[in-house]
């Protein structure tokens, strides 16, 4: 699915070896993420003056600046999360680098995978849904109302659908990040999702949300579209009152 609205989380990825910047980029860009890359803090630097980017992999060992100090100063400067990339061995770098204020850290050599899923899981904590502010009592979208403070949602004409507690801690988490894609492992270690649901438990919560989203009066529309090896995103515009 290729619609400009369901924005893929932006990802820096700084190190100074060409083939590990490469094959990083080619391993995890995708529906779910854009690749950014550089060699080194100059490049960096140059590149966050000019792009907006939801989160920096930086590799320690780097020409001039190296990674402790260019986190030191990023995180006195920025809130944009960063994931250090640390040798096997480096257990004071890696502790000096989360007390400088890095969000998590990779081991080298390491798994595109494991840095994809660590990639989500710092996103998520660092990048709280603006629906989940405290005075936000109602969640419009498409004609459908989603009562955050009572726990329950309204259709188009005005009567009350009946949610499970995980189908609408599903559909809140969608809500809140309307026109972003969601990972199927995001959405199992959100809130709601605490008790070991799966990727299979998930698609089952969407295929029940999509039946109770399939509102007879309302033109032919899926809501909840799926994003083939990515997740799922809430195709409407959402408005918080």
């Amino acid at each position: 699915m290729n619609d400009e609205r369901f924005r893929r989380n932006r990802i820096l990825v700084v190190d100074d070896d060409e083939e590990i910047r490469n094959l990083t980029a080619a391993n995890i860009s995708g529906p779910e993420f854009e690749v950014l890359t550089a060699a080194d803090g100059v490049e960096m630097y140059h590149l966050l003056s000019k792009e907006h980017v939801d989160l920096i992999v930086l590799d320690l060992n780097l020409p001039g600046q190296d990674g402790l100090t260019l986190c030191r100063d990023l995180r006195a400067k920025h809130n944009t999360p960063i994931i250090l990339l640390t040798a096997r061995g480096g257990a004071i770098d890696r502790i000096v680098g989360l007390e400088m204020g890095a969000d998590d850290y990779v081991p080298k050599p390491f798994e595109t995978r494991e840095l994809a899923a660590r990639m989500r899981n710092v996103l998520r904590r660092a990048q709280p849904a603006p629906g989940r502010a405290a005075w936000a009592k109602e969640a419009r979208f498409s004609g459908w109302i989603l009562h955050l403070k009572q726990r329950h949602l309204t259709d188009p004409s005005g009567c009350m659908v009946i949610l499970s507690g995980a189908e609408f801690h599903l559909l809140e988490m969608l809500v809140e990040n309307a026109n972003s894609v969601l990972s199927r492992e995001v959405l199992a270690v959100s809130e709601g999702h605490r008790s070991g649901a799966s990727g299979r438990g998930i698609d089952n919560l969407v295929s029940r949300l999509r039946q109770k989203l399939a509102f007879a009066g309302a033109p032919s529309v899926e809501l909840i579209k799926a994003v083939r090896g990515a997740g799922y995103v809430l195709a409407s515009e959402v408005t918080l009152s």
